[in-house]
This record gives C-alpha cells, structure tokens and sequence, in this order.
C-alpha cells in the first residue's frame, strides 16, 4: 500500500504561519464584548483562514508514495525471427509474470508486440498475462523492425501510480527508427530497461542484391546486366547450386533474357548478361534466384530484386480505343504518323497494369472510349480505379499529356462522370444548367439478399450505379421490409434529383438492409408511376434479383413499354433457369439488356454500363448541326483557317471556373457559353491536358476527314499535349537505394559540356501505391544535383525531374526490392547491452540474459523482472483549491460568529441530553411527585399571597374570627387530609398564630404533605 504525505512548492512561505500568534494577540482584547464563547470560535474561524490562506500560497500537495511494480514486455514480431522463435518469446513473457509477479504488493503486467508499427496487446493491469496461442493485435506490415515506436509506446502506457520496467525481447535489428535515444529518455524518466535477446539461428541464406543497369542506356546500343547475389552460410563454405532467372518487361509483354543453372561459390556473385534496347520505353528488369536445395535459403522474400530504366526516342503517343469498335479512330492514327508522331493503338480489354508502362509515351489519348463497355457480364470491361489514377498521376506528377476525344459514348454519356479523370479534364462532364434538358432518370430495385454478401454488393453496385449520374439526373432505389416495398429516399415518389442529394443518397444506400422480396408488382407498379411523374427526357430502370419473386403481370410490362422506359435485369444464381427465366422476359419486354452474373465482382461494372443510358441526353445532335469557330489564339488553332468545317454533334460539358482554362474552338450553339467547348485546354500539375467534344470523323466529324487542316490540327494538338522530349542540355541521373531511402543524383551539362548550375530543378516521385513522394534537389556541386526520400515500402518508385522551364524533364526510376528486414544479420548484440546498461534516475541499472531459445527457456525464467532496484513511484496532486474553498467557509463562519448572537452552546447542551443514560419507570414515578409538589406550592402560595392582601386591604379594621390554620387546611384539600387519614393528630387551629409565623408553618406543613404523599404510596392494598 501506498504512503501518504504533504509537500509544498514553496515551503518559505510558511513562514507566515507566524502570523496566527500575532492575530490572538491583537483581536482577543478587541472582541470582548462578544462574550467568551463567541470571541473564541471567532478567533478559532480567523485563524483557520489565515491558515489555510498560507498553506494555498506554499502550493500544498499530496504524496502518494506507492511500492507496486508495472512491467511491461516488449516482443518483436518482425520477419527478421522466425516464427518458431516468436512462440517461445510469448511463452517466456506469459511464464515471466506467472512466476515473479507479487499479487499482495498490486504489482501489474502489460504486453506489447512490434513489426513496423506497435500494438498493445494487453495494457498494464494488475493480473498475470492470460495464457494465449497467438497475438491478436493487427501490426500492420512485419517487413521492418520499429523499436523506437514500441519504446515510446510502453513509455505512454505505464500507469503514474507504480515503478516500471521495460523487458525487451528482440534481436536488436532495426531497420525504421532509433530506439537509444528514445531509452535515454525512459532512464532519465526512472523507468528500468532488461533485454532477453534473439539469436539469429539460420545456417544458410541467399539474398539477391540488386540489378544493375548502366545510368545512360542508348537505343539500339548493347549494354550490360548485372546480377548480384550474396551467400550466407555460418560455418561452411560450400558452393550453393540453383537457378537464375532475368526478364525484361514492358507493358504486358514480358521477355526472358537469362534462365540457365549457376552455382554461388562467392560471398559475392556477380552475374552479366547483354542486353539491347530497341524501343524507347520504361523497361522493368526482375532477377529471380532459387536454390537446388531448399535447406540453403531460410527467407524467400530476399529471392527477388528488381531494377527500372527508361530510355527515351522521339515523341510517342498511346491511343486507348474502345475494344467493341476497333479501327473507329484509324483516321486520326494515320494522320499522326504522317506527322511523324509514333501512335501505339490500346484496346479498352488490355488495358495498362502500372503506372511504369505509360513512361513509355509522352501522351495518352483517350478516344472516345467509355468507362464500362460491353454486353454481357463476361465481355464487360471497364477503367478501374487504379488504372484510373495511374492516368492522372502520369500527367500530374510525370508531366504526360493526356487528351479525350468526344463521341456518344465518351467522357459524361461514357461514365466518366464523378471520376478522377474529370478532376484532370478543363471541362465538368455533368450539365448544371437547367435550361439544358440533358436530364435522365433511373430506379432500381435491389433484392440479391439471398446472394453470398448479398447486402454488401447491392451496396457497391448501387453505389457504383449512382456515381455515373450527372447532378440534374434523378435517381431512386426501390427495397423490400418489413412495411411492404418502400422507396430508400424521396418519399412516396421516391425520385430525386442527385446534385444537391448525391453525398446523402451514398451514406443511405450503406446504411439500407433490404429483405427477402416476394413480389415484383408492387415495386415495379410504384417505379413506373414515379418514373412517369419525373421531368426527364431519358428513363430507365434495373433490376437485380435471383427471379424467385412472383413475376410481374404482362399488363404492367407493357405499360413500361408504352411510356419507353426500358428495364436492365441481372440475374445472380441462387435460384437455378427458372428465376432467371422471368428476369429475362422482363428485359426482352422492355427493351432493355439482360445480364447473368456468375461473379458479384462483375456487378458494379454491370451498373455502370447501365447507368450511362440515363447519360444519354449529354450527346448533343441538333437538327441543321454546329458551327464551330476559333474563339482564342491558341498555339494548337495557328496557321489554321478562319472557317473550320461543320460538325453533327457532339457531347455537352461545363467549363470549370478557373482562370487557366483556354477555349480556342466553341460551337455555335447551345446559347450558354460554358456549355460550347468543343475544344478546352488548361495545365494540370506538371502536364497538359485537352478536350475535343466531337469525334474524329466516324459520326459527327466527317467533313473533317476531308478538311486540309486535319493533319496539322491535331498534330498541333497532341505536339502541344505531349511533354518535351528534346533539350539542349545533357543530362544524366542515378539512383541509389541504401538504408530504406533513395538518393537520386542529376548531372547537368550543356551542349559545350559545361556544368550547368543554378538550375531551378523540380522533381517528384510515385510510390508503389501511386501516392506523389516529395523530392527536393538541391546543387551539391558544379552541375550535380541530389535529393533522396523514404522508400519503406518495396516496388517500382518514378522519378520525373524538370531542370528547368522549357526543357525535357528527367524521368528514371528506382526499385526497391525488399525491406532490410530481409537481409542477413546477426543479432545486434551492441544495442541491446547499451539498452540495458542504462541507470534509470534513482535506480539500478538492468539486466541482460543469455539469448532465449527453446533450451533456455526454463533458465531464464529464473530472471526476475519484478525484483527491486527501482524509484518507487510518487504521485502528486494540488490541494490548494479545496484550501481556498475551505477558507472561504471558514470565513463566512467567521463573520457569522460575529455579527449574528445566538445561543452557540445549544449543540453542546443538545449533546450532553443525548449522551445520558435514558430513564427508568421509577424515575418517572418520582418526577411525576416532585412535579404534584411543586403544583400544590404554587397553590399554596397564590392562596396565601390572596389572604394578605385581603387582611391588608379591609377598610374598618375590624376582625373576623378568622384562623389562618383553618384557612390554609381548607386551600390544601386533600393534603390536610391526607395527613388526618394517617392518625396525624393536629389541632385545626393553632391560636396565637402571627404573621412573623408564617414562614416556618408554610414549611412545616409542605413537609406533612410529602410525608403523607409518601406514606400513602407506600401503605399497602387493603384486603377487600
């Protein structure tokens, strides 16, 4: 149990204490009229104050002193131990606490386990740790060690109330943080650090280091690869046979360079292999190593490294065109390579894996292609959101250009709406002009709860459905519960418009639980009529379900087929042909596209594609066509003619409200201005993006085909999209990947092959997960410019540097194959002794033991973690605030004694009453007496001060026989009687009785009449 104590932060000003003598002397004179009592609780509440007044200016504190220990046990969970290894480790700390842990004393236990981040696994209490199989706690990644994060962890999770201590079980390898310099700080904060170390137990291990490829490889030029590969073997020195394997790849080709048998009989092996370039693009290089015999390598995740290089030619453009009408876009391609601009085509079903791939072009030109397109659930492709966010990443962090060309199934009408593509664009792809009737209106009906994770993917897909419309559309989701159909939103009409509602409806489609419909009538009947009510040029409606409700009756069908609304249906499997039979007629009826989904990851591409028929107001085809014309002097519409050739139609769009937005090409109509691009530029991040609102050629630009400025139209406009790829500097770049950073080193000279200096260089780069890393260069010396950043997670990183305004930027690429948590290393025997060689303030310093395996286990434990060496914990709290409110009381009773007079010695009294014995029934028979006594005085004596005065007051003086005896024995009554009755024998009168006698026979006869009272109580019953 704890001590208690006070302690004071300015202990000098209780020197005033002395004050308290000084303030008796001085008021006890002054308060004497008081009276005692009240002068002296007046002097007692005064003095309080003064008191409790002084004790508030010292900073009076309590003191806990408590004698419990808190120990907390620190395990390394990273890949770096083998698993075998970790099971003991929780074995030992579990064991640990069960055998030294004192339960009289209070003492508590606490776990925490480590990777690359911390967790508590149990925080301090005061119990043994439970016996578990295995951790609970989610680390997140184990590929790094983080033992600074685990210190500073247990540092936060100690309670204030107790002595504590760290028992770290690790091998001492950090690969993330510094954990000494956070131990410094847990010894000077009196916290106690023991350390039980992990031996490296692995007797082989092979690690690919690196691919190395030369830092300026030339098209068509012969270089070298080489391969490094590190053996490790404790003991031995024997050669490790097994197989290399080097593949080159680019885009979705893959090429094997080297796959043959080589033996390791170096610690270091080196491996060249000839390689040559004949296309520019981003190349990846991946070497792989595996052994003949599995015994030789103890980690695989160290088999691998990987290496990235670009090599750069003339400007190449990627065109991504939609997969179901190939050659749509042969005319634009033809006129590109006659303008000597190299055009890869790239269907919408092959689409791009990474972000690396499209270094290969200056430029990507979306043509046409919708996000979703096909027509069954097999044949569905669609952009993901990955591949989505590589295209905007290439522009915006790579500086790529990235141009969308119109048609009916492109940008809004091709689902690209709400899209990270449409953040990049210059234009919005959605109509906010009510004037404009591009206005679609879509119902769904929602019943795949019997589908496995049902619930979840009608969530998705109607999520997914949702985020295609533009915010003048409508939209409302039918359900079935526990009332019957009912709308999720809107009401009873349930239709409403998304722009002002979209947020809202996404957080109630999360939140819906649909049931189990039975019938698809009433649901569709209420669709219909809500559909019919909604102001909308375009209605359509879908439909997911496993067919097992009641079909709808073939009146209602043809009623949707009257007012050409067209119902979608997919159909999931769970209820075999038949359901999926009525699902079909519903579709077939109606016009609309029957789906079977197989596969629930398929569905939100189903929606999607569906979705877009409510787009379909977007594609603007007026009657007599538009008449484009040159509205700015923009560099891509130079040189070209005034008069530009007619156009059938094109897609509709706002323009963003932004400064940088330029239109040099606007229609003719519609009349609002920021619905007439048809062609909008701006610059986005490091690239360019553009918009052509009107196809090629194929549909609405045929007189274009046939123009003279076709050519040199978008020639210019890809030229102007595409980033630099000449400069009249030279420039070369390294990278370098040491200790989880990359260092990225620029030389820059000019064509005289001077240094170039003062260059204002920006460079950026992208992880793995595609999110931008910042990358400052700063000029280390004449013409070389490093910068490095963090690189903990292993994949490609992109590098693109800009020297300058005007000049090609710099694009390479670095790649990190796996954390240092794989490489081979013994225990840090170094750290862990100076880890537990610290003295914590007011301690001794801790203890290391042998390494901990399975052997010592049971030696180990004798260690014990709960002995003494420590500060005992004190705890502190102010108490100065309750002294200013008890002061404060102390003083109002002060004033209250002073100045109100009342009987103070009432609680006393009241007391004292309290603490006498109660009494006894004969003692109330004698209060009763004394009382009838005491009455019978009174009556005595009124009658004999009535006799006086009539005796004084007669006005002849003359007498009356009158004998004051006989008059007094007539006022006692039944006294005199009482005593005649008791055989007193008394004379009735008494002559010669004065008024000097009066005094003495009053007595006398008071006391007969107790006597006879007594006498009387005191005879016995008579005998009847």
């Amino acid at each position: 149990m704890g001590n208690i104590s006070f302690s004071f932060e300015a202990p000098w000003l209780l020197l005033l204490l002395a004050l308290i003598p000084l303030l008796w002397v001085t008021s006890f004179r002054s308060m004497a009229g008081l009276g005692p009592g009240r002068r002296l609780a007046a002097l007692f509440f005064r003095s309080l104050v003064l008191l409790l007044i002084v004790l508030a200016l010292a900073g009076i504190q309590w003191v806990w002193i408590s004698n419990k220990l808190t120990v907390v046990y620190v395990l390394d969970q990273s890949d770096s131990i083998a698993r075998a290894k970790r099971d003991i480790m929780l074995d030992f700390a579990i064991e640990s606490v069960k055998a030294h842990r004192n339960n009289d004393r209070e003492d508590r236990s606490g776990l925490i386990v480590f990777g690359r981040e911390a967790a508590i696994e149990f925080p301090p209490y005061d119990d043994d740790l439970p016996v578990i199989r295995g951790l609970e706690s989610y680390l997140g990644r184990t590929d790094a060690s983080n033992l600074e994060s685990a210190l500073k962890l247990a540092a936060a999770s100690f309670p204030e109330d107790s002595a504590k201590r760290i028992v770290i079980i690790t091998d001492g390898i950090e690969t993330v943080g510094t954990a000494s310099g956070v131990a410094k700080s847990l010894a000077e904060a009196g916290i106690g650090i023991d350390v039980v170390p992990i031996s490296f137990i692995s007797k082989s291990e092979i690690l690919v280091e690196k691919v190395d490829l030369p830092a300026d490889i030339r098209q068509g030029q012969p270089f070298e690869t080489r391969v490094v590969i590190q053996r490790f073997q404790q003991g031995a020195d024997e050669p490790v046979p097994g197989s290399l394997k080097l593949l080159r790849k680019v885009g979705p080709r893959e090429q094997v360079l080297f796959d043959q048998k080589v033996v390791l009989d170096q610690e270091i092996n080196v491996f060249p292999i000839r390689d040559t370039i004949d296309q520019p693009a981003g190349y990846t290089y991946r070497a792989e190593f595996v052994p003949d015999n599995a015994a030789d390598d103890s980690l695989q995740q160290n088999n691998r490294a990987d290496a990235f290089t670009y090599v750069r030619g003339k400007g190449r453009v990627l065109l991504i065109e939609d997969w179901n009408t190939p050659g749509e876009y042969s005319a634009l391609v033809e006129a590109l390579l006659r303008s000597d601009i190299e055009v890869e085509v790239q269907s919408s079903d092959q689409l791009f894996t990474s972000l690396t791939e499209l270094q290969a072009y200056d430029c990507v030109i979306l043509a046409g292609v919708p996000r979703s397109s096909g027509e069954s659930a097999k044949d569905i492709a669609n952009f993901s959101d990955e591949q989505i966010e590589m295209l905007v990443s290439n522009t915006e962090y790579v500086g790529s250009g990235l141009i969308m060309l119109g048609g009916p199934n492109a940008m809004g009408a091709g689902g690209w709406a709400n899209t990270e593509i449409e953040k990049a664009m210059p234009v919005d792809f959605q109509i906010k002009n009510k004037k404009i009737e591009a206005v679609g209106a879509l119902a769904m009906i929602l019943h795949a709860s019997e589908l496995a994770n049902g619930n979840y993917w009608q969530k998705r897909i109607g999520q997914s459905a949702l985020e295609v419309l533009g915010p003048m559309d409508y939209c409302g989701v039918l359900q079935y519960g526990g009332l019957g159909d009912s709308w999720l939103w809107g009401g009873k009409t349930g239709m409403m418009r998304v722009g002002p509602n979209r947020t809202a409806m996404i957080a109630n489609m999360r939140a819906m639980a649909p049931g189990d419909m039975p019938d698809f009538g009433p649901s569709m009947g209420m669709a219909l009529r809500s559909l019919i009510a909604t102001p909308a040029s375009i209605k359509h409606m879908i439909i997911i379900s496993d067919g097992d409700p009641t079909p709808p009756p073939s009146g209602l069908l043809g009623q949707f087929s009257t007012a050409a609304v067209k119902i979608s249906t997919v159909a999931v499997g769970t209820h075999g042909q038949a359901g999926h039979q009525t699902l079909q007629n519903i579709a077939t009826t109606t016009g609309g596209n029957y789906y079977v989904a197989s596969n629930p990851t398929a569905l939100p591409k189903i929606f999607q594609r569906e979705a877009m028929r409510v787009s379909r107001p977007l594609v603007y085809e007026p009657e007599g066509g538009l008449h484009p014309r040159i509205a700015y002097p923009h560099e891509i519409v130079q040189g070209l003619p005034r008069e530009l050739p007619n156009l059938k139609g094109f897609v509709l769009t706002s323009l963003k409200d932004s400064g940088l937005v330029q239109v040099p090409i606007r229609s003719s109509n519609p009349t609002e201005p920021e619905n007439q691009a048809v062609l909008a530029t701006w610059e986005f991040g490091a690239g360019r993006t553009a918009v052509f609102t009107s196809d090629v050629g194929k549909r609405w630009a045929g007189e274009w085909t046939s123009w003279s400025g076709y050519d040199q139209f978008f020639s210019q406009l890809v030229r102007w999209a595409m980033r630099p790829t000449k400069s009249d500097a030279k420039f070369t770049v390294a990278t370098n990947v040491t200790n989880g950073k990359v260092e990225v080193v620029v030389n820059a000279l000019n064509q005289e092959d001077q240094f170039l200096n003062f260059l204002d260089m920006q460079a950026i780069a992208v992880g793995p997960d595609l999110q931008p890393i910042p990358l400052i260069m700063r000029q280390a010396a004449p013409g070389r410019y490093v910068g490095s950043f963090d690189a903990d997670v292993a994949g490609s990183y992109l590098i693109n540097a800009i020297p300058g305004p005007g000049m090609a930027p710099i694009t390479t690429g670095a790649s990190v194959p796996f954390s240092d948590e794989y490489r081979v290393r013994g225990t840090n025997f170094a750290l862990l002794e100076q880890l537990a060689q610290l003295e914590p303030a007011g301690g001794v310093a801790g203890e290391m033991t042998p390494p901990l395996d399975a052997s010592s286990l049971q030696e180990l434990l004798k260690t014990n973690t709960y002995r003494g060496g420590l500060p005992r914990a004190m705890s502190m709290q102010d108490i100065w605030p309750l002294c200013l409110l008890i002061g404060a009381l102390a003083l109002f009773a002060d004033i209250f004694v002073r100045r109100v007079s009342l009987d103070y010695a009432y609680p006393f009294k009241w007391l004292v009453r309290r603490l006498q014995p109660r009494e006894t029934a004969q003692d109330s028979d004698r209060k009763e007496s004394l009382a009838r006594l005491r009455s019978t005085k009174t009556e005595v004596s009124g009658e004999l001060a009535q006799a006086r005065s009539s005796t004084r007051f007669e006005s002849d003086g003359s007498t009356t026989d009158v004998n004051p005896a006989q008059t007094l024995g007539d006022a006692q009554g039944s006294a005199a009687a009482s005593s005649t009755a008791s055989g007193s024998k008394r004379s009735p009168t008494t002559p010669g009785l004065s008024q000097s006698e009066e005094p003495s026979g009053y007595t006398a006869r008071l006391l007969a009449a107790k006597k006879a009272a007594q006498s009387k109580k005191n005879d016995p019953p008579k005998q009847n």
